[in-house]
């Protein structure tokens, strides 16, 4: 094969860390991101050095390097074993975000490994993602159908008119159902699952041992499911490729927990907010019934991953006013490039039909959600939208969009709370029992209320910063 000779860095190039970077996560930060990616663009162009939690990084903020870095695999590695810093033990042994980059998953692969397990997860996922199969009516009936038992539950506790939080009281049961559901998980599996994803991708001190706990019950779950397959991905992995071990199928379901409960229940929060707060595209494409536009116009407006996951150099690399050396860091944003996307006011792109499927939301390159999860995400955000607003006649934010809190962290920007004053247009749905022969037949039913009256009670009882 004939060699290729790469460009290396000038000798007078600053390197990362001899730049003084400044600390990405700051209360100024946590009130208004945007303001902050738009100071950097300002001083530093389309990428800044910015300091993550005492680590220096490269921030990705304008949209056509984003992409660059998203769709180059040979430069732009996912293997955490390219970063540089790691590999010198220069990374504070505690460092909070340390413990989800050294789970070894398909997420962060590389090229014929990661095509390898992308093609296992695709080819399990494919069941669930075709409506006309058993298995994806199904699927597709479930959530449809605990949306309307949480919502009953609502109405059962407060009345056909009074407030709720739908992150608390609608998104995040709904999403954690659903995991049980898709996963065969035996809902002891699952109270405290949501919380430790949260913890990890929050970074905060005890980011670690809940990494550990939520690795801990996939792996059980592999395991349960080995020994009793059933009707569910967990058990679809296993057929597709048996030589997985219990511990590399509970990375795997690791993962998957992550995008389904935090990444596609901040869509859900997020579209519900862009709603209810008069972001005007988005609700004339709700009054025109296109809930998948719908949910691409909140995705450019809020995507639910602000700073992707790291990428690491292979090589030394020109990008934006910068020389990015071999095994540096880079986080692409996509809301800061969402942001200058958006900003191209006299683009024919940005209002059309087409422009908004260039959300960053679900990806973008070779590490793109699979075409299958992707599928089923849209289809879950988009249930999960339309169930509200087919059951509420009226619904209004009961704080000022500038006053909503919002979880502090480097990769997610999730509403802590979407506190809601509303009113049911129609009688409350009813709430299904298991013996109801109307009922679909998830094979879950009596799990799925144990496991709302067990989240709803650790969600009211359990960590109070979230």
């Amino acid at each position: 094969m004939e060699a290729h000779a790469y460009t290396t860095a000038p000798a007078d190039s600053p390197w990362l860390e001899s730049l003084p970077v400044q600390p990405l996560l700051t209360s100024e930060f946590d009130a208004d991101p945007g303001a902050v990616y738009g100071r950097l663009r300002r001083q530093y162009g389309p990428v800044a050095p910015v300091g993550l939690m005492g680590v220096p990084v490269w921030l990705v903020l304008d949209y056509r390097e984003v992409l660059e870095v998203l769709r180059n695999e040979s430069q732009w590695r996912r293997d955490i074993r390219y970063w540089r810093a790691r590999a010198e033990g220069r990374l504070p042994h505690d460092w909070p975000l340390l413990a989800g980059y050294e789970v070894r998953q398909t997420m962060f692969m590389d090229e014929e490994e990661h095509r390898a397990a992308r093609g296992t997860l695709h080819s399990a996922l494919r069941p669930f993602q075709e409506a006309r199969s058993p298995q994806g009516w199904e699927l597709r009936a479930a959530v449809a159908s605990y949306a309307d038992e949480l919502v009953g539950v609502l109405a059962a506790e407060s009345g056909t008119a009074g407030f709720a939080d739908l992150g608390a009281q609608y998104t995040r049961p709904l999403l954690l159902m659903v995991t049980t559901k898709l996963f065969g998980c035996p809902v002891e599996l699952g109270d405290e699952l949501v919380m430790d994803l949260w913890r990890m991708l929050d970074g905060g001190p005890d980011a670690g041992p809940a990494t550990g706990r939520a690795l801990a019950a996939m792996t059980r779950l592999a395991a349960h499911r080995r020994a009793r397959p059933g009707d569910d991905l967990t058990s679809y992995m296993l057929l597709t490729d048996p030589k997985l071990t219990d511990e590399q199928l509970g990375r795997e379901l690791f993962m998957n927990a992550v995008y389904l409960n935090d990444i596609t229940g901040n869509m859900v929060m997020n579209t519900l907010l862009e709603v209810l707060r008069g972001n005007a595209t988005v609700r004339r494409s709700l009054s025109a019934g296109q809930l998948g536009e719908t949910v691409n116009r909140a995705a450019l407006a809020n995507p639910p991953v602000a700073n992707m996951c790291f990428r690491f150099a292979a090589r030394d690399v020109r990008l934006g006013n910068f020389w990015v050396r071999a095994g540096d860091a880079v986080s692409p944003s996509a809301a800061a490039a969402h942001q200058d996307l958006l900003a191209i006011g006299s683009s024919p792109m940005v209002g059309s039909a087409v422009s908004t499927r260039a959300h960053l939301g679900w990806g973008a390159g070779p590490h793109q959600c699979p075409s299958a999860a992707r599928e089923l995400g849209g289809m879950i955000v988009a249930t999960a939208v339309g169930r509200v607003f087919e059951h509420f006649g009226r619904a209004e934010l009961t704080l000022p969009p500038d006053q909503l809190p919002w979880r502090a962290g480097p990769v997610v920007r999730g509403l802590k709370l979407l506190p809601v004053r509303y009113e049911l247009s129609g009688p409350p749905p009813t709430v299904p029992r298991p013996q109801d022969a109307a009922a679909p037949s998830t094979g879950t039913d009596t799990n799925a209320r144990g496991l709302l009256a067990a989240l709803r009670r650790l969600m009211s009882g359990g960590r109070k910063d979230t």
